[in-house]
């Protein structure tokens, strides 16, 4: 058998087994979506590994066309939650649907589709050139996306004759999300869909995938860029201890952050008299550029003029959303990483 053969057979033992697949709540303004609307759902949800808990009484409906981003810190309850969403785990309490049906009978019709985090290597077989991976995949689906539609929704057009060892991190990615889309899914789960990318091929994944939502597919990404989920998700739900804290778009969690910052730079600036202006919170001081978060900016600012502080470059902004996922969980972002 030849690497190429050996590598293609990798591929058919490594996928859940793969049968021809056949195809056939509320929101979070608190209005009630009917069922049928809804890409999925978790009501109640709990599971434990032990004594530990991951999930308690999780309760998230999504509906169809949505971006939704995912977000926790260590422990949070992600991971269990994606497993759960695919089938590959069962609730130990509640109820979760995924497209009207149980997650298993929804990846079975091939209206699911997924792309998980795969350790140290790309998860694909060596040895194997990207187009037998694609036309491969496409054949374990009874009605798959036309082939030149996903090679052109995942942009792998110009490395489909490269062997998948031979690809960079970020084109091994891409060939991940072809083989996640091959099935025309209407429901794609990303679980940390840039890792190994550079600044350049993160953005163009992203434009990518925008373009892929706005077809009407549903999309929920896992990740710890918060920038990521600012700037690509409709929609940002917060989990923490395996429950909901937050659940909005990114500008309303940040605008649930009261205080504001105010930057500039300043000669030679004392922390003592920074520290005691009207609204100041917190002082950060970094040779000559300060940062002081403020719950009344322009109080601060004003105080900053009468006291005769010396200041040039005034910026004032609002919280980001890192600060909103650290009030919310009390978790710095580096605590974004894999969990259960």
């Amino acid at each position: 058998m030849s690497s190429s053969e050996r590598g293609l057979a990798g591929i058919e033992t490594h996928m859940l087994a793969a049968p021809e697949i056949d195809r056939p709540g509320h929101d979070p303004s608190g209005k009630p979506v009917p069922t049928s609307e809804l890409a999925l759902r978790f009501s109640g949800v709990g599971h434990r590994y032990g004594s530990r808990v991951a999930l308690d009484h999780l309760d998230i409906a999504v509906p169809r066309g949505e971006t939704v981003a995912l977000l926790g810190p260590n422990g949070a309850g992600k991971s269990t939650a994606i497993a759960l969403l695919l089938g590959l785990r069962k609730p130990h309490a509640g109820k979760v649907e995924v497209l009207g049906t149980t997650p298993r009978r929804a990846v079975a019709q091939g209206r699911v589709g997924a792309m998980l985090q795969t350790g140290s290597g790309s998860g694909l077989p060596p040895g194997v050139r990207v187009e037998a991976v694609l036309r491969l995949v496409q054949r374990l689906y009874r009605h798959p996306a036309p082939f030149d539609a996903t090679v052109e929704r995942a942009g792998i057009g110009e490395f489909l004759g490269r062997q998948t060892q031979r690809l960079s991190g970020g084109q091994a990615q891409r060939v991940r999300f072809a083989i996640a889309i091959a099935g025309d899914p209407e429901l794609v789960f990303l679980d940390e869909p840039t890792a190994a990318m550079d600044v350049s091929g993160r953005r163009a994944f992203w434009r990518m995938i925008r373009t892929y939502g706005e077809e009407g597919r549903t999309i929920v990404f896992a990740t710890h860029h918060l920038e990521e989920a600012d700037q690509n998700a409709g929609r940002v739900v917060v989990v923490n201890h395996g429950r909901v804290v937050a659940d909005g778009p990114g500008a309303t969690l940040k605008a649930a952050v009261v205080a504001r910052r105010v930057r500039f730079v300043c000669k030679r600036p004392d922390r003592e008299l920074l520290d005691s202006l009207e609204g100041v919170t917190d002082v950060r001081v970094n040779g000559t550029g300060v940062v002081i978060d403020s719950l009344d900016a322009d109080a601060t600012v004003q105080a900053l003029v009468q006291r005769r502080v010396g200041f040039k470059d005034l910026e004032v902004t609002g919280a980001g959303l890192e600060d909103a996922f650290i009030a919310l969980t009390g978790a710095e972002p580096n605590h974004l990483a894999e969990d259960r």
